[in-house]
């Protein structure tokens, strides 16, 4: 899922980065609507906002401000593993430490990457979309009404709703309405932490990667502009939205690929499959065309979930049946009767795609 010069590099991973919250943020004038606190700087009330841009110029301001915070407490936190956590097998293991005379710590590899992973690369695609789709673009309704209905959690709004859930561009459906503005948040994220200098002589990058993060991400949220609803999880890696993704797989992997995956150091693609779609000759042959296409596109990487949702539905109520049921997380694979409900039910959620 990563690229990484194994004996060459000290390719470190220092947390997480979650976009759709520095969203809410935003929106909220810096302020955290889950808490009252004030997190962010102030930017702006977002319905003071009279074009797209100044709204994007606030976001990227509060990137900025949260991106500042978390590279100086990671460089805080790696220079206290330099000094107090060293890891002497691994760097008699990695070029270059032994020769310098220093540890895979602190500097001693030949390359020394620090990553920050992008975190809900799908949700924030679509908030962006719902918001200049509805607001500006179209003035299907104000931004006062779009906060006041995030705040009751669409509860009462159904008529917004309907339009931000089904009536809006969303990522996944090789739609450019959507797609690029899921590339302006991308490039912008990636050239803003690309770069930067680490405490070990090497430079910070990207990877668009969650792990189970997107879970709790989403549970410290309330609703978002898309109809995301409150404390659900956000997007994993750069999967779209579950549900949002209407128009099959080949649509997915050509919005996903509009992405710069070369820059990064990694990215993660989760599809969902029944196991009709994919049985026989003709199955697998769909299957292998649509990654050697997405490959061919520079995707970086993609997994399978080969299991219909009545399955994992049966097993997450009858755990002890299913013990051998093995499903595909984020970069890993584990018992799905050991997973946390959240995520359990996130994937399950996940969009059934076929070839028809």
């Amino acid at each position: 899922m990563e690229t990484g010069a194994f004996g060459n590099e000290a390719y470190i991973l220092l947390g997480y980065f979650n976009l759709p919250k520095v969203f809410e943020l935003t929106l909220f004038n810096g302020v955290d609507p889950m808490t009252g606190k004030q997190l962010g700087p102030r930017t702006g009330g977002a319905k003071d906002f009279k074009t797209f841009d100044q709204l994007w110029e606030a976001y990227t301001k509060q990137i900025d401000h949260f991106l500042d915070i978390k590279v100086r407490g990671s460089n805080v936190i790696e220079s206290l593993y330099a000094k107090y956590m060293p890891v002497p097998f691994l760097s008699i293991l990695t070029n270059d430490c032994i020769a310098k005379g220093q540890d895979y710590n602190a500097g001693g590899a030949r390359y020394n990457t620090s990553v920050i992973q992008g975190v809900g690369t799908g949700t924030i695609a679509d908030c962006l979309s719902a918001v200049k789709y509805n607001v500006y673009d179209n003035g299907n309704f104000t931004m006062e009404e779009l906060l006041a209905a995030m705040k009751d959690n669409f509860q009462g709004h159904d008529r917004l709703f309907n339009l931000v859930r089904n009536h809006t561009p969303k990522y996944g459906n090789d739609d450019d309405y959507a797609d690029n503005l899921m590339r302006k948040v991308f490039n912008y994220f990636l050239d803003s932490v690309t770069g930067r200098p680490n405490m070990r002589g090497g430079t910070y990058r990207v990877d668009m990667l969650p792990t189970t993060c997107h879970v709790y991400f989403g549970d410290v949220m309330i609703a978002s502009p898309n109809g995301r609803l409150a404390h659900k999880p956000v997007s994993e890696g750069i999967s779209p939205e579950k549900g949002a993704d209407i128009h099959g797989p080949t649509a997915v992997i050509k919005s996903c690929a509009k992405m710069d995956h070369l820059k990064t150091g990694g990215t993660l693609l989760n599809q969902k499959f029944t196991p009709e779609v994919v049985t026989g000759e003709a199955g697998l042959n769909h299957m292998a065309d649509l990654i050697r296409t997405y490959f061919d596109m520079d995707g970086h990487h993609i997994q399978f979930n080969v299991v219909g949702r009545d399955t994992l539905i049966a097993a997450q109520k009858n755990p002890e049946e299913y013990r051998d049921l093995i499903v595909r997380v984020a970069g890993y694979s584990d018992y799905f009767r050991n997973l946390d409900k959240p995520l359990q039910d996130e994937i399950i959620e996940r969009t059934e795609q076929n070839f028809g």
